[in-house]
């Protein structure tokens, strides 16, 4: 049995492509039992999120399972396959393995070392799960990929820094400010790098969230989803001592903070230290105001270096990911190959028994004068032929179970001796029994 994955991501196709295949988990039924109907397609698990859209499931038919799920895909979502196919990547056997291993460790990420994917197969994987498409091969397969991806986060730094101009702002104030549990952010804009910095600075524990916008509906909508508190803009000079940590992301023509007005703010505060990040292009507070004492200012440009450089590093850890991942790969893809093994020499020492006895009969059917000796002579020579025939292509599959391409052992002597018609003729005749 065959591992196989068909999809795309935000590397081979646009959002307005990815968003035409989408899976909606509230509909995630009715695809996964159409996916798992397909000819000779065992098991299946459908992934689908804002970057990627991935189904992975099991064959044995890994030329023909493919192209059932590229097919299925198209006639699902009703595109023209050709218009969709140029945007499609299919991996089988170890190729699939070691690329559903990287996604789950967000290797493959827009953004490396981002959180969300795992949880998000883990939710698919839950569909699959529950509607019982998979079984026990990717039941195991995405078990493993749980534990690798776990085992990259534990091992590595991979998603230790910040890589995000929002993030790393949070990160600078923890740094310089310390434990933030008894800040106060003030959000001068209320824009989308605003709201993306209130829920960071709220998520490492500041005390609360002040927002100030020139539109003050907009700063109260904002403010309210945080459980802060909007302040309007005309006002915003006047409340500027009461926070610890301000950023400004506006769309100001030109400075509205000013040397003095941090000035006026540190004195109030009695010289508490003040933490401002000034991510706007044209800039909202003035360079000078970095020269003030207890006063921080950082810029857009120095959070991009940062950011840069904890890229760097992330790309590093993802190094060591990786050889993580190799290792994995190895023992899974043992496991999986022994699945094959037994089942298949089974097969084959039944399907050249059967051939023995078969000829065995005829012969002493048609020797008149043999005796019980004879016939028990002619028993085990035929007995021994077949076990000395056997052992050697049993010891290579034997050893192939432990670490080699087993499937390519399995798959030439299923066709050459034609053991699926076989387990097949078995099983109609137990049913029929």
């Amino acid at each position: 049995m065959n591992i196989i994955v068909v999809g795309l991501s935000h590397k081979t196709a646009s959002v307005e492509i990815r968003e035409k295949v989408a899976f909606s988990p509230n509909q995630i039924e009715k695809p996964l039992r159409e996916l798992v109907a397909l000819d000779n397609l065992v098991e299946g698990v459908i992934v689908s999120t804002c970057n990627r859209v991935e189904i992975y499931a099991t064959t044995r038919d890994i030329a023909g399972g493919i192209a059932r799920v590229k097919r299925f895909l198209a006639d699902y979502h009703r595109i023209p396959l050709e218009s969709l196919e140029p945007h499609l990547y299919s991996y089988h056997s170890e190729a699939a393995i070691r690329h559903v291993f990287r996604v789950a460790s967000s290797l493959d990420s827009m953004v490396v070392g981002e959180p969300q994917i795992l949880g998000q197969i883990k939710t698919s994987y839950g569909y699959a799960a529950e509607y019982k498409t998979s079984g026990i091969i990717l039941n195991r397969f995405l078990h493993k990929a749980f534990s690798v991806a776990k085992r990259v986060r534990t091992e590595t730094r991979i998603a230790s820094s910040a890589v995000s101009v929002a993030f790393a702002a949070v990160e600078l104030a923890k740094k310089i400010l310390g434990d933030l549990s008894d800040k106060t952010v003030m959000l001068i804009g209320a824009g989308e790098m605003c709201e993306l910095a209130a829920k960071h600075f709220l998520n490492s524990g500041a005390r609360g969230v002040m927002v100030s916008n020139r539109t003050f509906e907009r700063a109260e909508r904002l403010a309210e989803e945080f459980g802060g508190e909007a302040v309007r803009f005309e006002e915003l000079l006047a409340n500027l001592h009461r926070a610890d940590i301000v950023l400004s992301s506006t769309g100001a023509p030109h400075i509205i903070i000013g040397p003095k007005d941090v000035e006026e703010a540190v004195r109030r505060r009695r010289f508490k230290p003040m933490f401002f990040i000034d991510i706007a292009v044209p800039r909202d507070i003035d360079p000078k105001v970095d020269n003030l004492e207890n006063a921080y200012l950082f810029t857009v440009d120095n959070l991009q270096e940062i950011v840069q450089a904890n890229l760097a590093q992330r790309n590093r850890e993802a190094e060591k990911a990786e050889e993580i991942i190799d290792q994995e790969i190895g023992q899974f893809y043992k496991w999986l190959s022994s699945l094959e093994v037994t089942p298949t020499i089974v097969a084959l020492r039944t399907r050249f028994d059967e051939i023995r006895k078969a000829e065995l009969s005829r012969t002493i059917a048609a020797w008149k004068d043999a005796s019980p000796e004879d016939e028990k002579r002619l028993e085990a020579l035929t007995a021994a032929l077949m076990n000395k025939l056997l052992h050697t292509p049993t010891a290579v599959l034997k050893k192939a179970g432990q670490g080699g391409r087993v499937d390519l052992y399995v798959d030439a002597l299923r066709q050459l001796f034609d053991l699926e018609a076989a387990q097949e003729e078995d099983e109609e005749l137990e049913l029929e029994e």
